[in-house]
């Protein structure tokens, strides 16, 4: 067996309605934080979920501040008003509530509060230095597993994105709370769940730093949301599978903090970053096709993942796989989302910007499973159109 290292949030606590007695979590971990400052948007502030775990917070006599102005695809201009609002109230806690972008933002701010390292000088891998504030990750979509995960993702300009990746992302604690994802309307919650799933397939076929645990967990990620996902879409309020919905989505982001995405990220970063399409669509929306091109260098693996989304596939590697990618595609449908870039107001006369865009991200490319050129990324653009 291969040497390899794991890594991933020093405690995790799933449990529904648990984010209602955030204070006495807070009291028993982190007794001496008087000053949290959660991290947030502006449409999840708007649902109320955050008035339970203020008020359990003002009860446990701390009085958090709101940082509530989160966006998609958070631009530097954002993670720069938040960190400048930790300062001037000296917080002394960060929590991150909502999806993805929010998350990112409470890593990037428990990070630069207390350093005085720029944003600018941490763009990359292992730029962190020093120690950051203490940091609990609530997330509030099923999705990005950014909860578990060592990396934040910031628009650096008009559309172009840069990650930050460094242990020091890694949060303290991370609290899956189904009832925080109950109001999700089907097609987030469907896009979400997709974008995890893709998590757990691309983890699971990393050409770099896959090993048997980001394996186990990618495959029960997979399990776990591919058998729910269906139904939390037409069940919103169905507890158990928003809870397994978390789970899973969580258990995917363990396994790719650890073994890297490849070309459907590459792919799908330059759809978000120019036509602003959400994370999770953008993913969903290249899937099958480059499940289809990763096919000559990937079937045993997509074989294997497909025993677990299609149990009833058979014949060849390539069949199974073909059975894989039709069951995504299916999902996709049945969900109500969008399946071609075309619904999305993409046109053939931009392929060829997506397809020089995608080419930037060379920490994805580089995991792909089979090598890529801007050909060939055009080429999937194209079949997705």
């Amino acid at each position: 067996m291969s040497s390899f290292a794991f890594s991933t949030v020093a405690t995790l606590l799933s449990e529904p309605s648990l984010a209602g007695r955030l204070g006495d979590v807070i009291t028993e971990r982190f007794p001496g934080a008087r000053r949290p400052l959660i991290v947030t948007d502006a449409g999840f502030l708007r649902t109320g979920l955050l008035d339970l775990p203020r008020l359990s917070l003002e009860q446990s006599g701390r009085s958090a501040i709101v940082f509530s102005e989160v966006l998609a695809d958070p631009p530097e201009a954002v993670i720069l008003a938040a960190v400048d609002v930790a300062r001037r109230m000296e917080t002394d806690l960060v929590i991150g509530f909502g999806g993805g972008s929010s998350m990112d933002v409470a890593k990037l701010v428990a990070v630069l509060a207390p350093s005085p390292q720029l944003l600018s000088d941490i763009y990359g891998i292992g730029k962190v230095s020093g120690k950051r504030l203490p940091l609990i990750q609530v997330p509030t979509t099923a999705g990005t597993g950014s909860e578990v995960t060592n990396i934040a993702i910031v628009t650096t300009g008009a559309t172009t994105k840069m990650g930050v990746v460094a242990p020091q992302l890694y949060a303290d604690l991370a609290i899956l709370d189904a009832t925080l994802t109950l109001g999700l309307p089907p097609a987030v919650t469907a896009a979400t769940g997709i974008d995890a799933m893709v998590h757990a397939i691309e983890a699971y076929t990393s050409r770099h730093k896959k090993n048997p645990m980001s394996d186990a967990l990618a495959r029960e990620a997979l399990r776990l949301l591919s058998r729910n996902l269906v139904k939390a879409c037409e069940h919103g309020q169905d507890l158990e599978a928003r809870q397994a919905m978390l789970l899973g989505a969580c258990l995917a982001g363990q396994a790719f903090s650890n073994a890297p995405v490849a070309a459907v990220h590459a792919l799908a970063y330059p759809i978000g970053g120019i036509f602003h399409v959400p994370h999770g669509l953008s993913n969903s929306l290249v899937l099958p096709h480059v499940l289809r091109f990763n096919m000559p260098a990937a079937a045993r693996l997509y074989a294997e993942l497909a025993a677990i989304v299609v149990p009833h596939a058979s014949g060849s590697e390539e069949a199974r796989t073909e059975a894989l990618i039709v069951a995504m595609q299916q999902i996709a449908k049945i969900a109500g989302i969008e399946t071609m870039l075309s619904q999305v107001g993409i046109r053939e006369s931009d392929l060829d910007r997506l397809a020089a865009d995608a080419m930037l991200q060379t920490r994805l490319l580089g995991n792909n499973p089979r090598e890529l050129t801007q050909a060939d990324a055009r080429a999937i653009y194209a079949a997705a159109l």
